[in-house]
């Protein structure tokens, strides 16, 4: 939808996502130490694209921040849909991260999703976008999922975002009941001048319920920075 506006537009599978390699874990599926800031930085680099619009989205969104506050030279603007300042903001979530990895672990892709979908979108979600979105949760692979969970339960990007010199935009769904719009609201409040927007009618997966009205949230936010 933004590619059709005249942007280039790339959509990155992380590590162990989508048609990405799967990153080295050990013999207990654990990726403590990958960095998929330096993976993102490295890629904007490599295209030679850079400064770029950064859009990050739930945990992509803690990648994005991590890159935007130390790679300024990078980034053009940031905008954050549902995110959060990752899950090392207390050990109760930490934890619960972590634990996470065991269940999918146990469960394998399609239960994990199945038990954990329903949360991801709004009681008024149309039913195709929300099988959708299960069936996108149920390709979810160990080592990737692995490597996402131990980023976020290592990372608290709170002490980074007044070093956020980008342009920010951050949007949340209004339903969002696993980020949260409070939370949100908090990341709009501590990157210097960012701009905040809430998407009505949508949960977690706001981009996926509403992408026209986040497109439109984005385009403007773009336009501004033009004027």
């Amino acid at each position: 939808m933004l590619s059709t506006r005249g942007y280039r537009t790339y959509c990155w599978d992380a590590p162990g996502y989508g048609r990405s390699a799967d990153p080295t874990v050990s013999a207990n599926g654990a990726a403590e130490n990958y960095d998929h800031a330096v993976v993102v930085a490295d890629l904007i680099t490599k295209l030679g694209a850079e400064p770029v619009h950064l859009v990050g989205t739930s945990w992509g969104g803690v990648i994005a921040t991590v890159v935007a506050a130390a790679n300024p030279t990078l980034v053009r603007s940031l905008v954050l849909a549902d995110s959060t300042r990752g899950s090392a903001v207390n050990e109760e979530r930490v934890r619960a991260m972590r634990e996470r990895i065991g269940e999918l672990r146990e469960l394998g892709g399609p239960a994990f999703a199945a038990a954990r979908a329903k949360r991801l979108v709004s009681a008024s979600c149309e039913v195709e976008v929300a099988r959708a979105v299960e069936s996108e949760m149920a390709r979810v692979r160990l080592p990737g999922y692995s490597a996402a969970a131990e980023f976020m339960a290592r990372t608290d990007t709170g002490g980074r975002l007044a070093a956020v010199s980008a342009p920010t935009l951050v949007l949340v769904g209004a339903e969002d009941v696993i980020t949260g719009v409070d939370e949100s609201r908090l990341l709009a409040d501590a990157i210097p001048g960012a701009s905040f927007g809430l998407i009505l009618g949508a949960g977690h997966a706001a981009v996926q319920e509403k992408p026209v009205e986040t497109a439109a949230h984005i385009l403007r936010f773009w336009k501004t920075l033009d004027e």
